[in-house]
């Protein structure tokens, strides 16, 4: 992301980056602030002399949010004194640039900075991964939840979220042992995985046997054909699960429930609204989906 309030510099730095790198800009710091919160930022180059709030204290401001605080800043600034790059560098910044911008040089550390940006992602997403499954888990699951809450309601788009138990798990783990239940929960999320398969899309081992999806820009009809295929897909693996009530092969229950994201709301809502249509499911004799219209 371009945070420069000089229209030129902003287009200088889009045309030297933009042949390898998508580019989100801005000309001001609350814009930068939503922007680092809502996309996906890799890294932030920071004008330092801005109106209204200046880099440092936008610096200041992603450091001190815990979804924006692990984003490099790299300042590019017209001060060039020493006192200026040690205070850019103290409050959070990896780098310093002045300006005049030199082509190269710029190139050069996004490169380098990029470089390092994505082995720390990749460190963090190893404490993402649920162990046994090589899923997505619970902490990736409510950190995304959160992301995609503030895109869709930034954008004022549908936000689903589904949430797959597989029925009497227990009895199936009682029966033929814990490490067939292992086995029996990899061949589910690998399924799940494949079910939920834009690159958008997050499934998640949600806990125990439990499974969720987060399915951004989704209407209710649209989690309802992702549910009606992830329960065909389950049936057509064909474990057997003879202690179950609901079929003589391993189910899923299912609830899922949409919502246009609104400021006067939490995520914590949509995930009741799933839950209580998951209970529904298992209610209704489990091996089905049902759906919670969501009621503010």
């Amino acid at each position: 992301m371009v945070v420069d309030d000089e229209p030129m510099n902003v287009l200088l730095l889009r045309r030297l980056l933009s042949p390898q790198h998508e580019i989100f800009s801005t000309d001001n710091g609350p814009d930068a602030l939503e922007i680092a919160s809502d996309e996906a930022v890799d890294l932030i180059l920071l004008d330092v002399m801005m109106p209204d709030m200046d880099g440092f204290e936008v610096c200041q401001r992603l450091k001190q949010n815990t979804r924006t605080m692990h984003i490099p800043v790299v300042f590019i600034s017209a001060l060039g004194e020493i006192a200026d790059e040690a205070k850019g560098l103290e409050i959070g910044g990896i780098d310093y640039i002045t300006k005049p911008i030199k082509g190269p040089i710029v190139k050069a550390r996004v490169r380098n900075h990029l470089a390092l940006k994505r082995y720390q992602d990749k460190l963090s997403d190893l404490a993402s991964i649920d162990g046994l499954t090589s899923i997505a888990n619970r902490r990736k699951f409510d950190e995304v939840l959160e992301q995609e809450w503030r895109r869709n309601e930034r954008a004022q788009t549908p936000l689903s979220v589904m949430l797959c138990d597989i029925d009497f798990f227990k009895q199936y783990n009682d029966h033929y042992g814990h490490l067939a239940g292992d086995d029996c929960l990899k061949q589910v999320a690998k399924t799940l995985e494949a079910v939920g398969h834009r690159p958008y899309d997050l499934v998640a081992r949600y806990g125990g046997e439990e499974f969720a999806f987060i399915l951004p820009q989704t209407e209710s009809e649209g989690a309802g054909e992702i549910a009606r295929k992830a329960l065909e897909e389950i049936r057509a693996l064909q474990i057997p699960h003879e202690s179950s009530k609901a079929e003589a092969y391993v189910t899923l229950s299912i609830g899922y429930s949409t919502i246009i994201p609104t400021s006067s709301l939490s995520s914590e809502a949509l995930l009741q609204q799933s839950d209580e249509a998951l209970y529904q499911a298992k209610e209704g004799g489990r091996n089905q989906s049902c759906v919670k219209t969501f009621i503010s």
